[in-house]
């Protein structure tokens, strides 16, 4: 059962949200991140990859990092309403970089991202995420060069 806080037109609220559920997630412990998401949540990562519960995004990571991390460098909050009404949901922009290792257990940092969450009445329904992993993927494999 979901046990986060109800929001309704504070932005704190739904960024207080997100920031404890990457806090869960980045540990990793998307049982106890997953309190903060709605039953029929949507995820898509870069390169399309569609997921609906936070485990998939930990199966995720674990299958292209040793282990990963985000350091927030900023959390921006945006109220969303129709025709002047009360807000009915929150639409919060996490940006900053990913540090980790690589499965060979090379270490990188400053890898930019930016996730997109929507907060609705307390809970994440939609994430979207980006990041530069797979530009450094391609410099890594020697197919590009940054």
């Amino acid at each position: 059962m979901n046990t986060a806080p109800a929001i309704s037109s504070d932005p704190a609220s739904a960024a207080e949200v997100v920031n404890e559920f990457l806090r869960l997630i980045m540990l990793p412990d998307p049982v106890a991140a997953s309190r903060f998401t709605a039953p029929d949540m949507k995820i898509l990562f870069t390169g399309g990859r569609a997921f609906s519960a936070p485990a998939d995004c930990t199966k995720f990571n674990a299958s292209r990092y040793k282990w990963v991390k985000k350091r927030i460098e900023r959390t921006e909050t945006v109220m969303a309403s129709s025709n002047g009404a009360a807000p009915v949901e929150a639409v919060v922009y996490s940006l900053g970089t990913l540090y980790s290792e690589w499965p060979d257990s090379t270490p990188f940092q400053g890898n930019r991202y930016v996730d997109r969450y929507v907060v609705k009445n307390g809970l994440i329904t939609h994430m979207d995420v980006w990041n530069d992993s797979a530009e450094w993927l391609l410099v890594r494999a020697g197919l590009a060069v940054l």
